[in-house]
């Protein structure tokens, strides 16, 4: 089977704040960028924070707004969380 890609767009209310955490804290690349949106690389998949107005309300329900890796080797997981 071929490699797949991933691609994932989430608001945002603060597009610098979004940066800053994704590139220094969870070591991402900075891709392209614009007043609106800012493109990521987060371990070969594109992540992609959209600036919006409304309000980011914690959704009702007992699962949270989330998205997330899959480690098959605990150290890999274990460096990821060092630096972040």
């Amino acid at each position: 089977m071929s490699r797949v890609l991933f691609h994932l767009a989430f608001p945002v209310t603060d597009l610098q704040e979004a940066k800053r955490f994704y590139v220094e804290g969870l070591g991402c690349s900075l891709g392209r960028e614009s007043a609106h949106s800012v493109i990521l690389e987060l371990r070969g998949h594109q992540i992609v924070a959209q600036l919006t107005d409304q309000s980011l309300e914690p959704p009702k329900g007992i699962y949270p707004r989330h998205f997330g890796l899959v480690f098959t080797a605990a150290e890999d997981w274990q460096a990821l969380a060092d630096r972040a």
